[in-house]
């Protein structure tokens, strides 16, 4: 055999199949013994032969050759092959870098691709958020042209109705001139071209806002002849005969009568000058004691009675000694006063005798009276009488004489001092309670407590509303001064302009009398155009609450739904507040019958205007207009291409006629020098508006008793502004005072009204300066407010003008530098009251705001800490502001939350009685409605958690403050979508109310609500139709028991106005306003009063007019709707017959005022069964609206349907079943295929068919029928699309929907 190097040579190369890699070649390494153990297997092959011989040592050297020639021989193949595994693995390595090297450059490759896949990205995404807002963009545009085209259409709608209703008119009385045998003349017959021509004028083409100023609105007299509109068909299943004081009179024209009484009677009391309760108090030095004791013991109860409720109290008195030398003052005070006190002993002086006739003998009704007459050691009547002066007893004869309606108070005393001043005391509480606040007392003389108002979580600040109110009276009156009609001209025509018509401008300088002008134009409108709905906001200071963005349009909103009896699902939420007024807006007009005008008096000076008033460039409803102030100097850029009318300064002649009338009135007469002097003067733009004019007139008749005439004159044509002549007025003020502390108190005053929030009162002024008697303050400030530097806004001290402000600041502050020093006085003076826990809405509106102009962040988070700060801001809808005191301070939402409940928590270790335990859970439930308003619903449910368990241990758990607690927290469950909690918990608030109050309270009815509104969203559509009707029924009857907002008393006082002009000679006017009394005793469901004042109207037109007149068929109808509803309907038919047979041959065919009576009359045929007496009038009313509205309209389509109901109930179904089809028709061509009225007549169809016995048919339409009842969006308490609106997402009211709220 050979060895292994006979098998494999140094240079070949095995292939192997098996362990090569991809089929490479390999080598086979050789295994080479160890030579150790080969020598050792040598010697190991035998044993050792002693004595072997020298062959045998020779074999084995030769044998030991052999063997080293083998190893050897291995050794060289094992070299060989580590030298093939070396190569190999070299070219392995070199392989491996190559593949490396590939793989380094694929990854390179892949990195460049990935960066550029990522650049295709951000691209792409760039391009689509690019492409969301050209969608957005497109969408506004898109609703843009929509609202325009739906406004285009409507006002087109409108045109045609006036038109058909401008032609009936014509045709009427072209009927009674042929009538008369008076020929007409035929144009057509005549030879002229001119005759052939037509003639139009600017502003006619829409004759929505034409006539009159805007159009001539139906009087009260015709209240209950107003065209309804189309309310539905009355169904042959389901007919709808409403009870109450509805039944006749339709709703919207309630709400019409209310609204234009709401104009000039508003929600605020009137027995209150400026929000202030000013009792004045005369006395002499008899009864000096009872006065002073009644001042230190007893006053300071009634100022923090008061306090509580928002009103200042004062007490305003003179020093008999000193009465002479404030004789203007006394006359002001006494006209201001809202209650005077007469303390009487036995002898008057002449002071008190000129008091008590301009009090008690004069104007005894203008406020009540109470006269404390001491009589001393009283023993009889007769002892009483002998001890009074013949002056004393002759003016007690006058002031009993003039109490004609027995409203003077006495209180006959022979006690102690401090006796009468606790009787002075318990019947000016009683009066203060009762008669000028209006609140209910119990039996045993304590305010009764009143039930919070059902409106939903809209929190409203009263004190912005009398702010506004005080802002537009004092602006009526100084606009008397000057004549503004050219200008109320040129507004008429710039409001009756077509639409779309964008927001009216009025410009023009500072001072230049825009406000005047728009509080003149406001007077005017209410006067001519009563139900005309006007909204105005006055704005003050740039600081004040009056220029927040917030507040203005939440009020506004507010007082837009209290003309349609509902202020519910309106959101706190700021930025929604801002959002959703152009949605009330759109939805509200629609259901007006008015138009609606929005007035904002210097909209530059709300804060960041542009950005919070973008609504104002969106197109406007038909009826609606805006009109907004500007100065010309700050108007944005944007509003300036709007229609703008500018003010131009006062010419020559006006300038002259100003301070002429004041000259005249103050008996000074200038000469013809100094006349020319004043007319070289006040030539130029800056000395010729109307407010430098004003103040002119006024130093020059106001500097009498410290300057001379010539002086002030010289004076005055050295200042060239207005700034510069208010800064005069303030020397001039200045120089009439005699002390120098009366001067530094008139400097101190000033300075801190500037430094102010919102001003400062009187009483916080007497407080500020104990030294400072109440007639040198009354002076002070009589001075003031006829330099018009000052004014009185809801009780507080504040300037008339934003230049008076500025005056101020540069004569007194040093340009406004010196404002820190008297912020600090003032916030001294507020912590002082916090720390005496009197928290009132002065210590919330202004502490807060000072510690942040102070930028002291540590004492404004104290301050907002205390609980009762934070709530009276949010009860008073302060919503905004307090969370920009949050911002200030840095914290968020959520650790603003924290910091409350931890505040409360400490709060809670302090409260042991029941009084303190109620406050408690009243702040937890504040504290979460308001973590809800901000949309913290878990940290919201804690408070409202705690307040619950809290009621439910202190008071009791069917106490109704249990149920409110239920109430808040199933809302938070409801937005958290856990219906089934909410359920519950609604069911036993509403469990509780109806166990405290009865089923038929308000509080029910909101349970009823939200009750509803849970189960519409669950999609349990007859369930919540049911608790909605249950609610709308409660809320009625409530209404007609204790009015709503106060109307009934609003009517109640219209009335009373009314009946003092029906004392004189019969005449139409007088019948008229008895017709109106009539309506209004109806409207308040007085029903004997109404049928008394309806019959001497009807008695007295058919003496005055005839029994023939069309006015005595008015009150012919009204007597008849006034039976019906007294279910005397055998009297109701005979007064519509006779009523019926009037108009017939008075009016046109197709008169509205006929139609009304048809209709009426036809229903209640129905009501008593007369069903065939009912078919011809049905069918003369189908024919009246046919000739009015045309075959097309919705209004026809009623017509139809309520005829087919009435032939469906004489059986002709034959007859019916066309009736129906053209109803339905016309109903699918006007409003849609998915409308609610085709909804309604496909299921009368349903009906009709499953009687005739086509049941596959009547399953067919009553299915649609349904299918439409079921997308119909929900209008009672929940969302619904707008009708300008193409958004969806906006809150609807709680009243019932408008036929056209959705096509």
């Amino acid at each position: 055999m050979g060895t292994a190097s006979s098998l494999v040579s140094p240079s070949e190369v095995i292939e192997d199949a098996y362990g090569g890699e991809g089929g490479e070649a390999c080598e086979i390494p050789v295994e080479v013994k160890p030579k150790a153990r080969l020598l050792r297997s040598s010697f190991r092959r035998g044993p050792r032969v002693i004595g072997a011989s020298f062959k045998s040592t020779g074999s084995v050297e030769l044998e030991y050759a052999a063997e080293y020639e083998r190893l050897r021989k291995d050794y060289e193949i094992f070299r060989v092959s580590k030298n093939n595994e070396i190569a190999s693995m070299q070219k392995k390595e070199a392989k491996l870098d190559e593949e490396n090297k590939r793989l380094r450059a694929e990854l390179q490759a892949l990195q460049k691709t990935y960066q550029k896949i990522l650049r295709e990205k951000e691209s792409a995404l760039e391009a689509k958020y690019q492409a969301m807002e050209r969608a957005a963009t497109f969408e506004h545009d898109r609703d843009k042209v929509k609202r325009q085209f739906k406004i285009f259409r409507e006002t087109k709608e409108k045109e045609i109705q006036d038109l058909l209703r401008a032609k009936r008119d014509l045709e009427s009385k072209l009927q009674q001139l042929q009538a008369q045998g008076i020929q007409i003349y035929d144009p057509a017959d005549s030879d002229s071209d001119d005759n052939g021509a037509t003639v139009t004028t600017a502003g006619t083409q829409c004759e929505y806002w034409s006539g009159g100023v805007l159009g001539s609105e139906p009087s009260m007299g015709s209240m209950m002849q107003l065209q309804q509109t189309h309310r539905g068909p009355e169904f042959a299943h389901s007919l709808i005969d409403v009870e109450g004081p509805f039944a006749n009179v339709s709703r919207d024209d309630w709400d019409a009568a209310v609204a234009s009484l709401l104009q000039v009677s508003p929600h605020v009391s009137q027995a209150l000058w400026s929000n202030t309760i000013r009792c004045y108090l005369i006395y002499t030095q008899e009864t000096r004691a009872e006065m002073q004791t009644f001042i230190q013991t007893h006053s300071l109860r009634l100022q923090r009675f008061c306090e509580g409720l928002g009103h200042f109290y004062l007490n305003v008195s003179f020093p008999e000694e000193k009465a002479a030398l404030y004789a203007a003052e006394r006359r002001q005070e006494i006209e201001r006063s809202s209650v005077c006190v007469l303390l009487l002993k036995s002898s008057v002086s002449s002071c008190v005798v000129e008091d008590v006739e301009e009090a008690f003998v004069k104007t005894p009704d203008s406020r009540p009276l109470l006269l404390y007459l001491r009589t001393g050691d009283r023993k009889g009547e007769k002892e009483e009488v002998s001890t009074l002066s013949p002056s004393t007893r002759d003016l007690l004869e006058r002031v009993n004489k003039a109490d004609k309606s027995a409203k003077l108070k006495v209180v006959d005393y022979a006690g102690s001092v401090e006796g009468g001043a606790a009787l002075i005391f318990t019947q000016l509480e009683r009066i203060i309670k009762q008669e000028l606040l209006g609140l209910e007392l119990e039996e045993s003389g304590e305010v009764e407590e009143r039930e919070e108002e059902d409106s939903g979580d809209v929190l409203w600040d009263l004190h912005d509303e009398q702010e506004q109110i005080e802002a537009f009276q004092h602006a009526c009156s100084a606009a008397s001064r000057f004549s503004f009609q050219k200008y109320v001209d040129q507004l008429n025509d710039m409001v009756a302009a077509p639409p779309p018509t964008p927001p009216l401008l009025v410009s023009g300088a500072p001072g230049s009398g825009k406000s005047l002008l728009l509080a003149k134009w406001i007077e005017l409108q209410q006067k001519h155009s009563p139900n005309t709905l006007i909204l105005y906001h006055f704005t003050g200071h740039p600081l004040s609450t009056s220029t927040d963005p917030v507040l203005i349009i939440k009020r506004l909103t507010v007082k837009l739904l209290q003309h349609f009896w509902s202020i519910s699902g309106l959101s706190m939420d700021p930025s929604k507040i801002l959002e959703e007024f152009p949605r009330w807006l759109e939805r509200l007009s629609a259901r007006h019958h008015g138009n609606i005008i929005i007035i904002i008096d210097s909209i530059d000076q709300i804060q960041n205007a542009e950005r919070h008033m973008k609504w104002l460039i969106d197109p406007l409803p038909a009826n609606v207009r805006v009109l907004v102030s500007v100065n010309v100097e700050t108007c944005p850029q944007a509003w300036r291409l709007w229609p703008t009318l500018h003010l131009d300064p006062l010419n020559p002649r006006e300038v002259k006629s100003v301070i002429s009338t004041e000259c005249v009135n103050s008996d000074i007469k200038l000469t013809k020098d100094q006349e020319k002097k004043l007319e070289r003067h006040c030539r130029s733009a800056a000395t010729c508006n109307a407010l430098y004019i004003t103040l002119l007139a006024r130093l020059i008749t106001q500097s009498r008793s410290s300057w001379t005439l010539e002086r002030t004159l010289q004076q005055c044509a050295l200042c060239q502004d207005t700034i510069s002549l208010y800064r005069l007025g303030l020397k001039v003020a200045l120089d009439s005072l005699s002390t120098d502390q009366e001067k530094h108190t008139m400097k101190e005053l000033l300075c801190l009204v500037c430094a102010s929030h919102n001003g400062i009162s009187e009483s916080e002024a007497l407080e500020l300066f104990p030294d400072l008697s109440f007639p040198a303050l009354t002076s002070l400030l009589h001075n003031l407010e006829r330099l018009l530097i000052i004014t009185y806004t809801c009780g507080l001290i504040r300037f008339q003008h934003p230049q008076a402000c500025e005056a101020v600041n540069q004569e007194f502050l040093d340009g406004g530098k010196c404002h820190g020093s008297y912020r600090e006085k003032i916030i001294r003076f507020f912590s002082e009251q916090l720390k005496q826990d009197r928290v009132t809405w002065r210590v919330a509106d202004e502490l807060p705001w000072l510690l942040q102009q102070q930028e002291d962040q540590s004492k404004l988070q104290m301050s907002l800490l205390n609980l009762f700060v934070s709530q009276n801001l949010y009860k008073r809808g302060h919503f905004s502001e307090l969370l920009t005191y949050w911002q200030f301070v840095g914290k968020d939402k959520c650790s603003m939350a924290t910091e409350y409940f931890d505040s409360l928590k400490e709060f809670e270790k302090t409260c042991e009685s029941e009084q303190s335990m109620s406050r408690l859970a009243n702040l937890y439930e504040t504290l979460g409605c308001f973590l809800k308003d901000l949309g913290l619903l878990s940290q919201a449910v804690a408070p409202l958690q705690r307040s619950l368990e809290i009621r439910e241990t202190a008071l009791d758990p069917d106490h109704p403050s249990v149920a409110q607690s239920l109430h808040q927290i199933a809302g938070v469950y409801v937005h958290w979508r856990k219906f089934g909690n909410a359920e519950q918990l609604y069911k036993q608030a509403m469990e509780i109310c109806e166990n405290a109050y009865g089923p038929e309270h308000s509080t029910v009815a909101r349970e009823l609500d939200s009750l509803s509104l849970l189960y519409q969203k669950q999609n349990k559509y007859e369930q919540a139709e049911k608790l909605r009707k249950r609610s709308v029924k409660i809320r009625q009857k409530t209404a007609r028991q204790k009015g709503h907002m106060y109307d009934f008393a609003l009517l109640k006082r219209r009335a009373l106005q009314l009946e003092e002009l029906t004392l004189g000679k019969d005449s139409a006017d007088c019948a008229k306003t008895l017709n109106e009394l009539g309506v209004l005793y109806y409207l308040q469901n007085n029903l004997d009063a109404a049928k008394m004042f309806l019959t001497r109207s009807l008695e007295m037109r058919q003496r005055v007019l005839g029994p023939d007149h069309t006015d005595c068929a008015q009150s012919l109808n009204n007597l008849a709707a006034l039976h019906s509803e007294r279910k005397e309907y055998e009297s109701a038919e005979e007064l519509y017959e006779r009523a019926l047979d009037i108009r017939k041959r008075a009016l046109a065919p197709d008169h509205p005022s006929l139609a009304y009576t048809l209709k009426h009359l036809a229903m209640l045929y129905k009501r008593r069964g007369k069903l065939e007496k009912a078919v011809p009038l049905y069918e003369l009313a189908l024919e009246i609206r046919e000739k009015s509205f045309g075959p097309k309209h919705p209004s026809v389509a009623t017509a139809l349907v309520n005829l087919a109901v009435l032939y469906c109930q004489l059986k002709q179904h034959s007859d019916a079943l066309p009736l129906y089809e053209r109803a339905l028709k016309v109903y699918e061509d006007s409003l849609g295929r998915l409308h609610p009225r085709v909804g309604e007549t496909l299921k009368n169809l349903a009906v009709l068919s499953y009687e005739e016995g086509d049941f596959e048919k009547a399953a067919e339409l009553y299915k649609r029928a349904m299918e439409i009842k079921e997308a119909e969006p929900s209008l009672v308490c929940g969302k619904a699309p707008s009708r300008h609106s193409s958004s969806g997402d906006t809150f609807s009211l709680r009243s019932p929907a408008l036929p056209h709220a959705s096509r």
